[in-house]
């Protein structure tokens, strides 16, 4: 038999005696039972995670006395939806830094991540279109699944897909920044996933908001660059000259607004979802 301790980063620890065949995952299942916690990742003394749920104890390198440490996972859901009136979609449940991700649902959707299962190490952050996932991993690289034209295949900005910091979505399209401040898009060109028109001027990019489809970031100067569809936020040629010093951008379904430095508004888009704010202008002042 094998005595070994599972600490909590509160201090509570438990002591487990286990046979000599025992793995790793009964180990955790044991865990799991005595502390009544959900997700748990084990930790050896010397910072190893054991991951492994198949892996015996021993092969594990654990021996009589041993402690290891449980780190409490935060599950979060993800899930992508066709349309506003269609049947289908898919749900991702995964947690920030694991080496798992459970998706269900219509597997043109994103519900089937098979393919890509073994590649989605230190996940960091998930995002979704209308149809597809795509997960930043510790690596700063990125793994996208589900249907191709809505982003599930990221396979033609692959090598540009490093160092990505943030994760953005329309529709049918993502954006990533990239640690230095550049953009890559992929996905339908009509939805924000051709950027190549505006390329030039994604420098320095701080943040990226979204309408149903269009993407708008803003620079580091203050400036916003936008692309996608132009009835839906993604033409903002007629408010450029305005959109200086900006401080906080917001879309909704088909229209961006942006507030100033010095306390008013900007607003593009369809007119009808607030691309238009002529009528409260004169209110809208810091």
């Amino acid at each position: 038999m094998l005595l070994l301790t599972v600490t909590l980063p509160s201090a509570r620890a438990e002591s487990f005696s286990l046979d000599q065949g025992s793995t790793v995952g009964d180990l955790k299942n044991l865990a799991q039972q005595t502390f009544q916690l959900g997700f748990l990742r084990l930790v050896t003394a010397e910072g190893r995670r054991l991951d492994d749920p198949q892996e015996s104890v021993q092969n594990a390198g654990l021996q009589t006395g041993d402690q290891v440490t449980a780190l409490v996972l935060q599950p979060q859901l993800t899930g992508t939806r066709i349309s506003f009136d269609a049947l289908g979609g898919a749900f991702a449940l995964w947690f920030r830094g694991g080496d798992e991700v459970i998706t269900w649902g219509d597997p043109h959707t994103g519900g089937d991540s098979s393919a890509v299962q073994s590649q989605l190490k230190g996940v960091q952050q998930l995002q979704a279109t209308s149809s597809a996932f795509a997960a930043i991993l510790a690596d700063g690289s990125v793994v996208s699944w589900g249907n191709p034209a809505s982003g599930g295949d990221s396979s033609a900005v692959q090598s540009q897909l490093k160092g990505v910091q943030q994760l953005q979505a329309t529709d049918c399209a993502f954006a990533a920044i990239l640690a230095d401040g550049s953009v890559v898009s992929w996905g339908t060109p009509g939805d924000g996933g051709d950027s190549s028109a505006v390329q030039s001027q994604l420098n320095g990019v701080q943040q990226l908001q979204t309408t149903y489809r269009a993407f708008a970031a803003i620079l580091a100067d203050g400036s916003v660059v936008s692309w996608g569809d132009p009835d839906l936020g993604g033409d903002s040629s007629a408010v450029q000259s305005q959109l200086k010093g900006v401080q906080q951008l917001q879309g909704n379904f088909s229209a961006f607004a942006a507030i100033l430095a010095d306390g008013s508004v900007v607003s593009w888009g369809s007119p009808e979802s607030g691309g238009d704010s002529s009528e409260v202008q004169s209110q809208l002042k810091g």
